[in-house]
């Protein structure tokens, strides 16, 4: 029998940050909370529009917030998510792959939360010939 996935709060560090065009898309009023956070040991490359995150080094930092879907809505949302990541679970050709990663609050609580990264062999290119973004934060300056 299939398990569900565990309701995690999300780590987003792109598009769908608050005041992003895919927030307001897949996340203005479904959240129950939302907070500045970082993780480590990811890097953060350019995209078409977007940023990829790719495992990395552990002195590597991707700045965004963590988001908590409310519980009534959070199936509904990871599905949205999963849709717009191109994530589909066990599925060879995802864009991304969602994984559970360790996020710190501002306050440095760290908690498990679920984050999109690219999927190989996107990020072995991207480890290879992308552009990182500087600082590990997409969002800022403004795009």
């Amino acid at each position: 029998m299939p398990t569900e996935p565990e309701r995690l709060p999300f780590f987003v560090y792109g598009t769908l940050r608050p005041g992003r065009a895919n927030h307001a898309r897949c996340l203005r009023g479904r959240t129950v909370a939302e907070e500045s956070a970082l993780v480590r040991g990811v890097l953060l490359y350019e995209g078409p529009g977007y940023p990829y995150a790719v495992a990395g080094p552990a002195d590597a930092v991707v700045h965004g917030d963590l988001v908590q879907p409310g519980e009534d809505v959070h199936d509904e949302v990871r599905a949205a998510l999963d849709r717009l990541e191109g994530y589909v679970p066990g599925a060879p050709g995802n864009l991304y792959e969602r994984v559970a990663w360790r996020a710190e609050r501002a306050d440095g609580e760290a908690v498990r939360a679920w984050l999109y990264v690219a999927a190989e062999p996107l990020a072995t290119r991207l480890r290879a010939t992308g552009t990182p973004v500087p600082g590990g934060d997409w969002a800022r300056p403004p795009r």
